[in-house]
C-alpha cells in the first residue's frame, strides 16, 4: 500500500494502479512514503479532494472486481448440540459462507457473532453481513475523522479489509463483531485494567465496576498493593483487613455473575506487590484452598471444575500473580533480606528473607498453577508513558500492560496465510497487512464506547492497540523448524519485531495526518526511547537462512519508524501484544493459537453434513517435504503418525527431526523452558506481553518452578505462569495416577476410597458365540450376573497350549476382573473396538461384517449383546436390523428409495480420495483434547465446556473449546 499525506491527483493514482498491478498478492513496496510535519490534527488541504489523509493501494484485491465475486460460496445449515446428552443448543440453517470455510468455524461465527434473533427477518445469515456490518462502520468512521485522503482511497481500504476477512488473513478481537455496527454499545476492547485505593468507597467502586465488565462478557485485572495491610493501623485505631480479605467479596461477586447467566467464568487477574506486608497470606491463598477441595473430595463432594460443591471455595474466579522488582530477584540470587514496606509511609515494616518468600511464591504455583510472576522492574522500563503513570497491573491473560483505568483493542493475524508455495514467508505483505490493520484498529477508537468514564478517558488519551498474531507452532513446523530451536525463535523474533515495527511506523504516518495521542508531548523522550530499544533488539537476531529476509525488512521498516516518529510523534501508546486468540482462533481455522506450539499432530475435524474425522495435522507432510523426505516416505510417515500419535519409529525417520514434531502433549513434549526461551525470542518486540502458560509435568519439582521463575526474570519476559499436569483437583476427568504427592499438612484428614469387588454367583446365565475373522475360528462365552449385567468373558482362539491360546486366556481374566471391580463394558469397548491387527477381514457374523482385529470384533459383538441401543449409539455401535431400519427411515423402502437423490447425499470424498492419516473419529471423541486423550490412555488437566460438553484445549493462559469457540476468559 502507498499512504500520502497530500492527496494525489487523478493522473497519480492512475499511474499508481499500473505501476502497482493491482491485486498482486505479496507485491513489492509500492511507491514512497511521503510524510510532513503537522501538529495534533494534522495538515488538512481546503477542498475534499486534496484534503491530507492516506493513499491507500491494493495489495489482495483488484480494481473493478468486489472481493465477495472471488469466493465461491454454498449454504450450510448449523446445528450445534451438546455433545454429552445431545440437546440441541444452537440451531440456524441455510447460512452463506465460502466453501473453503471449515464447518468448525461455520459454526462458531454463526452461533457466536451473527446478530439478531434466531428466526426473525433480522437474524444475519451469511458471512457477507457479518464482515459489511463491521467493515462499513469502520470506512465511515475513517471517513468522518479524516484518516483517507479521497473516497476512492476509503474504498479500496473497504475491499482490502473485506478481502483479508473473508479469506482469514487476521480477526478482530471478539467485542468487535459482537457489538460494532449493533444497536448496542460499540465496544471495542476485549482488555481492561481497573484500579484500586486505600478507600472503602474506591473498594467498592472496584466490585462495581469489575461486575459492569464481567455482566458485557470481557475480563479485567487490578493491582491491589494501594491498600495497606492487615499490619497496619487504620485512622479509627483499629487494624486493616488487607487486601485479601476484599479479595474475597470481589470473588464471590463474580461467581454471581457468572453463575447469573454467563456460559463460562469471570476472567479476572489480582495483583499484589511483592513488598507488600501481606504478601505471604496472598501467596497461600489458592494454595490453602486447594488443600481443602482434596480434603472434600475425598469425603465424596462433588468438587470438579462446575461442580454442584466447588462455589463452597474461596478465591477460584481470579488469576493471582506477585509484582517482583529487580531488587527482590537479586536479592533472591544473594540469598539476602527484602523488606515489606507499610501502604501508608513507605517504610520497612518487616524484613523476610528473599528467598524463603520465593520458594513459598514457586511452592505455591507448583501446588496449585497460581500465582503467577510479573516482573516489574521490566515492565516499566519498557513503558511508552511512565509520566503519565507507572503499569501495576495486566489484563486477565497477561498480555495487555499499561496505565490503570485502561482498555486494549485486539486483533491477530494468521501466520499461515503468509506461507507461500515455495515456503517462504512473504514478509512485505505481512507487513502491509499489519499497517493496514493497525489503521482499522486505531479508527475503532473514534466511534467505541467503554464499560466506565475513566476507562474511556484513558483510552481516548493514549489510544492502546494491540495487534498479535496466532499459528506460530503451525508455521514453525510446516517450514520445517522445531519449536525449541535457535532457527524457530529466529523466525518468531523476526515476524514479532517487523509486526510492531510496521505498527508503529504506520501509527507514525497516523499521527501526521489525525494527530499524536493525547499523552504523547509529555511522554515523547520515554516513547523515543523504547522504540530504540525495540530497534536494538532487532538488531541482536541471531537470523538463520529462513529469518534473514524477514529481519532484513524489519531494520528498514524500524529505521523507518524511528525517522518519522521522530518527525511526527506517535498516534498510539502501544501497538502489539500476544493474545491467546481462542475464538478467533478457530473462525481464523488456525492449528495453533497465539505463540502456542501444536496441541498434538493428529487433530478431531467435523465434516460438512455431519460426521467427523481424525486427520494428521497438514503441517505434518508440509514440514516433511521440506526436510527432505521423498514423497512415499512422506505419505509411510503420515500412516505412522495417524496410527501411533507420533513420530518415534517411525519408518524412515531421522530421529535428529523428531524435535521438529514435538507438541504441547503427547509422546514427545516440549521441555518447559522450551516455552520460555520462546516467550524471550518475542519479548523484545512487544508493547504489551505473552498471553501463555508454561507446561511441566506432573513430576517437575518446585526447584523447577524456581529455575523456571528466574530464567523468565533474566530473559527479560513480562509475565510468566506455569501449570504442573494435574497439580489442580478442580478438573474433571483428571488423571488418577500414582506417584509422588506432597505432604498434606497435619491436620488434613485423607479418606482412601478402593473399588470393591463384586464377585459373580456360582451358577449364572452365560453364552457362546462361535465366529470367525479372516479365516480364524474362535469362541466367545459371556457370563453375566443374575440381576442383569456382563462380569466375566472367556475366548477361546487357537490351539491349546499354544501361545496365542495363552494370551486370550490371561486377556479374557483381566477383562473379567476389570468388570467384577466396575469397570463398565463401555469403557473396554471405546478401548478395544478399531484396534488394527492381523487375523482381519470378513466375519461370518450378519451384525459385524468387518472387524479390523478380533479384538474388534469380540467388543462389538460383546456391546451389541450387552450394552443398551443409546450407549451402543455413543459407540457408533448397530445391528444389521438397526441399520436397515435406519436407512428405511432416511431414504424409504427398496422400492421408493431414489438413487440418485442417494448418491447426492453421500460425501463426494471417499477414503482412498482422502490424504494419508485421515481416519473416522472414534464415536466418544468430540474435541482434539479427547481424542489425544484416547490416545494417550489419560485425561488432560483441561476444563469441559459449559456451553457444549467437550473438553476444551489451551489457549495462551485460557482454554478454548474447539465445539463452539467457547473460552475460560479470554475473548
Amino acid at each position: 500500500m502507498t499512504e500520502t499525506v497530500g492527496g494525489p491527483t487523478a493522473a497519480e493514482q492512475a499511474a499508481d494502479a499500473a505501476t502497482n498491478g493491482a491485486g498482486t498478492h505479496g507485491a513489492a513496496e509500492q511507491g514512497k512514503t511521503r510524510t510532513a510535519r503537522s501538529g495534533k490534527n494534522g495538515a488538512r488541504a481546503a477542498d475534499k479532494g486534496g484534503r491530507a489523509g492516506l493513499t491507500v493501494g491494493r495489495v489482495f484485491t483488484t480494481a473493478g472486481s468486489h472481493p465477495y465475486d472471488e469466493v465461491t460460496w454454498e449454504r450450510r445449515d448449523v446445528v450445534m448440540t451438546n455433545w454429552r446428552d445431545g440437546t440441541v443448543n444452537f440451531e440456524q440453517r441455510g447460512v452463506e459462507f465460502p466453501s473453503d470455510w471449515s464447518v468448525n468455524a461455520t459454526n462458531i461465527v454463526t452461533s457466536k457473532y451473527f446478530r439478531g434473533a434466531v428466526g426473525s427477518p433480522q437474524r444475519e445469515s451469511s458471512l457477507r453481513d457479518l464482515i459489511d456490518r463491521v467493515v462499513g462502520t469502520y470506512r465511515r468512521a475513517g471517513i468522518e475523522n479524516g484518516y483517507f485522503a479521497t473516497d476512492a482511497d476509503a474504498e479500496i481500504f473497504d475491499h482490502e479489509l473485506t478481502w483479508m476477512l473473508l479469506h482469514q488473513v487476521f480477526s478482530f478481537n471478539s467485542p468487535v463483531w459482537f457489538n460494532v455496527g449493533t444497536s448496542s454499545p460499540q465496544q471495542v476492547s476485549a482488555c481492561f485494567i481497573l484500579s484500586v485505593d486505600d478507600t472503602m468507597e474506591s473498594i467498592l467502586n472496584w466490585y462495581r465496576e469489575e461486575g459492569l465488565i464481567f455482566k458485557g462478557g470481557s475480563g479485567a485485572g487490578l493491582n491491589l498493593s494501594r491498600i495497606r495491610s492487615s499490619k497496619e493501623l487504620l485512622s479509627s485505631g483499629g487494624t486493616a483487613s488487607g487486601p485479601v480479605s476484599f479479595m474475597r467479596g470481589a470473588d464471590a461477586s463474580a461467581g454471581t455473575i457468572k453463575s447469573g447467566g454467563a456460559t463460562r467464568r469471570a476472567a479476572k487477574m489480582v495483583v499484589l506487590d511483592v513488598d507488600h506486608p501481606d504478601i505471604e497470606e496472598f501467596v497461600e491463598t489458592k494454595a490453602k484452598e486447594e488443600a481443602k477441595v482434596r480434603v472434600l473430595r475425598d469425603a465424596g463432594f462433588d468438587m470438579d471444575l462446575g461442580g454442584s460443591d466447588i462455589t463452597s471455595v474461596q478465591y477460584q474466579n481470579a488469576n493471582n500473580s506477585i509484582r517482583v522488582n529487580d531488587e527482590f530477584m537479586r536479592a533472591v540470587e544473594e540469598d539476602g533480606d527484602f523488606g515489606l514496606r507499610g501502604r501508608m509511609t513507605g517504610e520497612v515494616i518487616e524484613t523476610v528473607s528473599a528467598k524463603k518468600l520465593f520458594h513459598g511464591i514457586a511452592e505455591a504455583a507448583w501446588n496449585c498453577a497460581d500465582p503467577g510472576i510479573q516482573y516489574d522492574s521490566t515492565i516499566n522500563d519498557w513503558h511508552t508513558c511512565p509520566e503519565s503513570g507507572r503499569i501495576s497491573a495486566s489484563n486477565p491473560c497477561s498480555e495487555y500492560m499499561h496505565l490503570d483505568n485502561s482498555s486494549c483493542n485486539l486483533a491477530s493475524l494468521n501466520l499461515m496465510k503468509f506461507l507461500g508455495d515455495d515456503d517462504q514467508f512473504d514478509a512485505a505483505t505481512f507487513a502491509k497487512a499489519v499497517e493496514l490493520i493497525i489503521t482499522a484498529m486505531d479508527i475503532s477508537i473514534c466511534f467505541a464506547d467503554f464499560p466506565t468514564e475513566p476507562i474511556a478517558e484513558t483510552t481516548r488519551q493514549f489510544r492502546q492497540l494491540g495487534i498479535g498474531y496466532a499459528n506460530l507452532g503451525a508455521l514453525l513446523m510446516a517450514t520445517g523448524h522445531a519449536y525449541d530451536s535457535e532457527g524457530g525463535r529466529a523466525v518468531a523474533g523476526s515476524i514479532t519485531s517487523l509486526m510492531t515495527g510496521a505498527a508503529y511506523k504506520r501509527s507514525a504516518e497516523l499521527a501526521a495526518i489525525v494527530g499524536t495521542y493525547d499523552g504523547y508531548a509529555r511522554n515523547a523522550e520515554a516513547h523515543q526511547r523504547v522504540m530504540r530499544k525495540h530497534s536494538a533488539a532487532n538488531d541482536a537476531i541471531r537470523a538463520n537462512p529462513a529469518s534473514t529476509t524477514i529481519q532484513k525488512l524489519a531494520t528498514i521498516t524500524w529505521k523507518e519508524c524511528l525517522a518519522l516518529g521522530e518527525t511526527n510523534g506517535w498516534r498510539n501508546a502501544q501497538a502489539s501484544v500476544l493474545a491467546p486468540t481462542g475464538t478467533i482462533g478457530l473462525m481464523m481455522d488456525c492449528d495453533t493459537t497465539g505463540i502456542e506450539p501444536d496441541l498434538a499432530l493428529v487433530k478431531f475435524k467435523k465434516l460438512v453434513g455431519g460426521g467427523s474425522m481424525q486427520i494428521v495435522n497438514q503441517t505434518v507432510r508440509r514440514a516433511l517435504d521440506n526436510l527432505g523426505y521423498q514423497p512415499e516416505q512422506a505419505e509411510a510417515i503420515v500412516e505412522y503418525v495417524a496410527e501411533h500419535g507420533h513420530v518415534v519409529d517411525a519408518p524412515g525417520m531421522k530421529p535428529e527431526h523428531y524435535d521438529v514434531f514435538d507438541c504441547a502433549m503427547g509422546e514427545r513434549v516440549i521441555p518447559a523452558m522450551g516455552h520460555v526461551r520462546m516467550m524471550a525470542a518475542a519479548q523484545p518486540f512487544l508493547s504489551g506481553a505473552i498471553s501463555k502458560t508454561v507446561n511441566m509435568p506432573e513430576r517437575a519439582t518446585v526447584a523447577d518452578v524456581e529455575r523456571i521463575y528466574l530464567e523468565g526474570w533474566r530473559l527479560g519476559l513480562k509475565a510468566l505462569a506455569i501449570y504442573r499436569d494435574n497439580c489442580k483437583v478442580g478438573q474433571p476427568l483428571s488423571a488418577g495416577k500414582g506417584g509422588e504427592k506432597k505432604a498434606e499438612p497435619e491436620t488434613v484428614t485423607v479418606v482412601e476410597q478402593r473399588p470393591v469387588r463384586r464377585r459373580l454367583p456360582k451358577k449364572r446365565p452365560s453364552e457362546t458365540v462361535s465366529f470367525t475373522v479372516g479365516g480364524a475360528e474362535g469362541y466367545l462365552t459371556a457370563g453375566s450376573y443374575p440381576d442383569d449385567g456382563l462380569g466375566e468373558i472367556f475366548v477361546k482362539l487357537g490351539k491349546q497350549g499354544s501361545t496365542l491360546a495363552g494370551v486370550m486366556d490371561a486377556f479374557s481374566m483381566s477383562i473379567s476382573v476389570g468388570l467384577q471391580y466396575g469397570i463398565p463394558l463401555e469403557f473396554y469397548v471405546s478401548k478395544f473396538s478399531n484396534l488394527r491387527f492381523e487375523p482381519a477381514g470378513m466375519t461370518d457374523d450378519p451384525d459385524v461384517r468387518i472387524a479390523t482385529s478380533v479384538l474388534d470384533y469380540l467388543f462389538r459383538r460383546l456391546a451389541l449383546d450387552h450394552l443398551p441401543y443409546e450407549k451402543r449409539v455413543q459407540l457408533g455401535i448397530y445391528s444389521a436390523d438397526e441399520r436397515t431400519a435406519q436407512v428405511n427411515e432416511n431414504y424409504g423402502t427398496d422400492g421408493d428409495l431414489d438413487m440418485d437423490e442417494f448418491r447426492s447425499s453421500v460425501p463426494a470424498s471417499t477414503k482412498s480420495d482422502e490424504p494419508a492419516g485421515v481416519d473416522p473419529a472414534p464415536a466418544e471423541v468430540g474435541s482434539s483434547t479427547e481424542l489425544l486423550e484416547l490416545r494417550l490412555g489419560k485425561a488432560a488437566d483441561a476444563p469441559l465446556c459449559m456451553t457444549c460438553g467437550t473438553k476444551m484445549r489451551p489457549a495462551g493462559s485460557c482454554y478454548l473449546c474447539e465445539g463452539c469457540g467457547s473460552t475460560s476468559g479470554c475473548s
